[in-house]
């Protein structure tokens, strides 16, 4: 009986770190940027209307950086950075340039990263200026 038990709790265990490992990928790249020298100054920013979002937002130097994180438990269905698509980059734009009005930074000062996360096995890339 006590087997079962186990054995149930390690598969809904399994299933909440699944579900989750966009959190997890969020974080270590938090943490990855910071080691670098950005000052990370917002997370997951939504804009009011809904219509974008952006995982990070940090400075490096005196560039305001816009970075969009990719996590991918492994690379069976290609690498994390291919998710980002035409669709994905106008809604980051969309959100980019709201949180640009709001705090006051030209356009022209702006950049969009990508941090692909891999999991398995362990690799994270930072690919600057990734809409260039």
């Amino acid at each position: 009986m006590m087997g079962l038990l186990y054995r149930a709790a390690g598969v809904l265990r399994r299933r909440a770190m699944a579900a989750d490992h966009g959190r997890v990928g969020e974080d270590l790249a938090h943490r990855f940027l910071r080691r670098r020298g950005c000052t990370i100054v917002a997370r997951n920013y939504h804009t009011r209307s809904g219509s974008g979002e952006i995982d990070l937002v940090a400075w490096q130097g005196p560039t305001l950086v816009f970075v969009e994180v990719k996590t991918r438990r492994s690379e069976e269905f290609g690498a994390p950075e291919l998710a980002v698509d035409a669709e994905k980059r106008f809604h980051l734009r969309t959100a980019a340039r709201d949180y640009a009005r709001r705090a006051g930074v030209p356009w022209e000062q702006t950049r969009f990263d990508i941090v692909s996360v891999l999991l398995e096995p362990p690799r994270m890339e930072w690919i600057r200026d990734a809409f260039q």
